[in-house]
């Protein structure tokens, strides 16, 4: 008989992962938080460009209409309304 403990685990080493079995544990799960991440930046950055101010949608409309929508709203007069047409015209 031996003294001490001996290889008590048997061939199995570190509870069967083996010795570089925790590391490729916390890899995959580095991989796992990292693709999470991406995933939550891809939908916030893709829902961002839907972003509404005032009822249009960013990028939708040319100047010209987002004045004719102001003008309708009566946000501003007819002769503000026709100055920023003909700078918008130019």
């Amino acid at each position: 008989m031996m003294g001490g403990w001996g290889n008590m685990m048997g061939s199995w080493g570190y509870g069967g992962y083996g010795s570089g079995g925790y590391g490729m544990m916390g890899i995959g799960m580095l991989i796992f938080w990292i693709g999470i991440i991406l995933l939550g930046i891809y939908l916030f950055r893709r829902n961002a460009s839907h972003v509404q101010v005032g009822g249009l949608g960013l990028g939708q409309y040319s100047g010209m209409d987002i004045l004719r929508e102001r003008y309708a709203r009566g946000e501003i007069d007819s002769a503000e309304y026709q100055s920023r047409k003909q700078d918008l015209e130019k």
